[in-house]
């Protein structure tokens, strides 16, 4: 269980780090799984309208950032030109 930084609640935690560094062992200790999944959905949208490239590493260290203040600061920004899907 964690207090989740992200949703303000205690929630259980993830079963790993998602990154082997600062940064993953923070989202360990203080992100819900919860929180993560949002964060996973979040992400797509980001790979796909930025069209990123994860091969390459500047496109890692983007979505490390963008992941960063999805979970901890303003909740991140989506792509200028992003439309959500009809349904």
């Amino acid at each position: 269980m964690v207090n989740c930084a992200k949703l303000k609640e205690t929630l259980p935690g993830l079963p790993y780090k998602p990154f082997n560094d600062a940064l993953g062992q923070r989202i360990y200790d203080t992100v819900s799984a919860q929180a993560w999944q949002q964060w996973i959905e979040h992400s797509k949208k980001i790979v796909n309208e930025y069209r990123l490239d994860l091969t390459q590493k500047k496109a890692h260290d983007t979505l490390k950032e963008q992941c960063e203040a999805f979970l901890f600061g303003d909740g991140g920004t989506l792509p200028p030109d992003f439309v959500p899907e009809k349904h």
